[in-house]
């Protein structure tokens, strides 16, 4: 058992038979009166996305999960299959448990799998991912005032805004946190 106070962005705990795991965190204390805790938690299993207030002082069960590093190997449409690269087990995960994530993967690409009593639950990407630009904008001549930038379309289907100078065929570093473009390699 932990005490509310010590939950961060990332700790993952268990409250009512349900696992969560918590996105962000807010200490507020009032000038009178018990201090207040307030997380923003998705739920594992279901992947719902809430806030959920707590009392300082009161406490949640902590949750210890396995992580095993995995190499993506291909996608059917409702499963992402991966190997573990110590085993060779292949787990699957639903196609939807990743949402708009999936447009990171690649085939060989490795990365995190967390599990609780065997069950994966949750999955953690590289910082950076590097991906061939397959159809782009076209860039307006003239038009360099004010940093511009312009669509383009990776060889996943990730959509990511980038400089003018990006073209069809290069290859770019982008940031698996909030799809930003990073450089090109």
């Amino acid at each position: 058992m932990i005490d509310v106070n010590q939950l961060r962005k990332g700790t993952t705990f268990t409250e009512d038979g349900e696992l969560f795991k918590v996105l962000n965190y807010s200490h507020n204390k009032s000038g009178r009166g018990n201090a207040t805790v307030r997380v923003q938690v998705r739920n594992l299993r279901s992947g719902a996305t809430f806030e959920k207030t707590y009392s300082s002082g009161n406490r949640v069960e902590d949750v210890r999960l396995d992580n095993t590093e995995v190499e993506f190997l291909y996608d059917d449409g409702e499963f992402l299959t991966f190997m573990d690269t110590e085993t060779y087990e292949q787990p699957q995960m639903r196609r939807d448990v990743f949402g708009d994530d999936v447009y990171y993967l690649q085939e060989n690409m490795k990365l995190k799998l967390s599990s609780y009593n065997s069950e994966i639950i949750d999955y953690e990407l590289p910082t950076s991912v590097e991906q061939k630009v397959v159809e782009s904008e076209m860039a307006i001549a003239g038009d360099t005032a004010n940093n511009p930038t312009k669509k383009v379309t990776t060889e996943t289907g990730l959509e990511v805004r980038v400089p003018m100078f990006v073209n069809v065929g290069d290859t770019i570093r982008i940031k698996t946190e909030d799809g930003s473009y990073m450089t090109r390699v």
